[in-house]
C-alpha cells in the first residue's frame, strides 16, 4: 500500500487534537460513573491516526521531530 501522498505532518496533528479533546471526556465519563462511549471511539480515532502518520511519513517521526511537524501544520493554516 503506497502511503506516499498523504500529508503525515496534518494527520498527526489531527490525531493530537483529537487525543487531547478526549482525555478530559474520558475524566469526566469516569468521574461521572458513566460509560465513556464517546470518549474511547475518540481515543482510538486518534490512535489511528497518530499510528497512521508515523507509518506514512518515511523516515517517521521522533518525539523532537513532533512539535516541529505541528507547527508547520498551524503555520500552514494560518498563512
Amino acid at each position: 500500500m503506497d502511503l506516499s501522498g498523504l500529508d503525515t505532518d496534518l494527520i498527526l496533528t489531527i490525531g493530537l487534537v483529537i487525543a487531547i479533546f478526549a482525555i478530559p471526556a474520558v475524566i469526566s465519563a469516569f468521574s461521572d460513573q458513566r460509560p465513556p462511549r464517546a470518549a474511547t471511539l475518540a481515543v482510538l480515532v486518534s490512535g489511528g491516526l497518530i499510528l497512521l502518520a508515523f507509518y506514512a511519513k518515511p523516515g517517521g517521526y521522533t518525539i523532537e521531530r513532533v512539535p516541529d511537524a505541528v507547527a508547520r501544520t498551524v503555520a500552514r493554516v494560518f498563512n
